[in-house]
């Protein structure tokens, strides 16, 4: 409990709510007491109360984000001031002093719960991450070179030889952002892979650029959700594809050459 003098001219503040009791002047059995609060909270005299519209009026209107907790102490705080000011009206100074003190602890009890209701600090977003992706092409040569300009370039690359290769490599790893995916390739070609991709309720949606010297309609290989997102003829442009991909994942993570 906060124990306080009523010395004209002191003041109680309650920072979490807004709210500022100040008493402004004591004579003989009377006390001009003072309440400082924000536009959405109402301060009115007792005769007042009664001429307005809505029955039951409060001193204060809280807004509808308060809890039922915040509600009842407000409406506690505000028998509490009317009570006060009555008791002083008619001389019953020991009984005022009383609610005074029960005025202190309604709004330190406020005070808390007001803070409870401020929202928790969001944690800090971690450094952005590379974008991750996996090339998939049986040419091994290839396949390092291009793997090595997405490196340079500010990606993380995982690589694969085959279809078989990449399609154990999802199922082990986390996900990537991206598969680039060579479409001809002798063990478990590109068909065959962009199919258990799409197969695959945790991988349906992941991005799959074809890169090939062939065409979709000469592989039968669908564009869009059921097939590749995109596709990428050979000889590729690797700058070009970088910002192809840069553009495709700029909202998932950081691709610095697409900036």
């Amino acid at each position: 409990m906060l124990v306080l003098s009523r010395r004209e001219g002191e003041k109680i503040v309650f920072p979490n709510l807004g709210v500022t009791l100040e008493v402004l002047r004591v004579k003989g059995n009377t006390a001009r007491l003072g309440v400082r609060a924000p536009d959405d909270v109402r301060i009115l005299r007792d005769e007042l109360v009664e001429d307005e519209d809505s029955p039951g009026s409060n001193v204060f209107s809280p807004t509808r984000r308060l809890s039922h907790a915040v509600r009842n102490r407000l409406h506690a705080a505000n028998l509490a001031l009317h009570l006060f000011r009555k008791q002083l009206d008619r001389g019953m100074v020991e009984q005022a002093e009383q609610t005074y003190e029960k005025i202190l602890h309604e709004f330190e009890a406020l005070e808390a719960e007001a803070a409870a209701l401020k929202p928790e600090p969001r944690a800090a977003a971690g450094p952005p991450r590379a974008c991750r992706t996996l090339v998939v092409e049986d040419d091994a040569n290839e396949c390092e070179l291009l793997a090595g300009f997405l490196r340079v370039s500010g990606f993380e690359v995982a690589t694969s030889g085959d279809g078989a290769v990449a399609i154990d490599y999802l199922a082990s790893h986390d996900r990537p952002d991206l598969v680039l995916l060579d479409m001809m390739m002798p063990r478990f070609d590109g068909r065959a892979t962009i199919a258990s991709i799409r197969e695959n309720p945790r991988l349906a949606d992941l991005k799959v650029f074809a890169i090939s010297g062939t065409s979709p309609s000469e592989l039968g290989v669908p564009t869009g959700p059921h097939g590749v997102d995109r596709w990428f003829s050979k000889p590729v442009n690797p700058e070009s594809l970088v910002r192809e991909i840069s553009r495709e994942l700029q909202e998932r993570c950081t691709c610095p050459a697409g900036k």
